[in-house]
């Protein structure tokens, strides 16, 4: 069991890419840190790392959050080491591309169940040990603009990412009581990994570049400080909300 008296965030999908980001940003301030993963597990030891190095314990946990059982599995781990959570960042993240007459069953299965259904039963997990506590806690989910506009080959993802909004909204109305805030981060196109599975990559970037009326992509680190606001005591009355970053480009038809 950990000694330390620092809150605790739990950040899934946090080995590389805006979960990294995130997971740093949130050690620099002063948070343990517990780096979910479903592959790389070297990732994984090389972020965690540091975070050593900033001065913040962190671990590293294997876990497919798209099954529940590795969920309950990954919170005992963190109830074993910690013994408190105090922020859940709902970052992990898949799913298939494919025009919507080629989704086939398995695809849609694959993308819900980690984009969506991941975040219930994370959410879940988390604020029956936050209402614990009487510092309660605060729940950050990423979305995307495939939530709310058209984009190509990206009915399972745009259509999981909106019920992440949606369940953004419902999370957040039952669990104030318990002082449990629940909100979600939109972003725009971001050259991170996880871009280089989607078919029209160049194409997409150059838009971005093009399009945003800020002049330049999104970030990872730009999603990471709206995500860190949101957890943080002033956004306190932030509640519910989907917050866009996104330079502008959601604006334009």
């Amino acid at each position: 069991m950990s000694i330390s008296n620092d809150k605790v965030a739990l950040v899934t999908g946090s080995s590389r890419g805006i979960g990294k980001e995130i997971a740093l940003k949130l050690a620099r301030s002063g948070h343990n840190i517990v780096i979910n993963y479903a592959r790389s597990r070297s990732k994984a030891e090389e972020t965690a790392e540091e975070i050593r190095k900033l001065g913040q314990e962190a671990i590293a946990i294997k876990a497919n959050v798209a099954k529940k059982e590795k969920v309950k599995e990954m919170f005992e781990e963190i109830d074993k080491y910690f013994g408190r959570i105090d922020i859940l960042v709902n970052n992990a993240a898949s799913g298939v591309l494919r025009p919507i007459l080629e989704v086939e069953e398995s695809h849609w299965d694959w993308t819900m169940n980690i984009n969506s259904k991941a975040m219930l039963f994370c959410s879940q997990m988390a604020a029956e040990r936050m209402k614990k506590q009487e510092t309660g806690g605060a729940i950050v989910s990423l979305s995307s603009l495939g939530a709310m506009r058209y984009l190509p080959n990206y009915t399972t993802v745009g259509v999981s990412k909106a019920a992440v909004e949606a369940l953004t909204r419902y999370l957040a109305v039952e669990l104030s009581p318990f002082n449990i805030r629940v909100n979600a981060v939109s972003g725009g196109a971001v050259d991170t990994d996880a871009l280089t599975h989607f078919p029209n990559r160049d194409e997409l970037i150059a838009e971005a570049k093009k399009r945003t009326p800020a002049g330049k992509m999104v970030e990872a680190e730009d999603l990471a400080n709206a995500a860190v606001f949101l957890l943080s005591n002033e956004a306190s009355m932030i509640r519910g909300q989907t917050i866009v970053v996104d330079g502008g480009i959601s604006l334009l038809t």
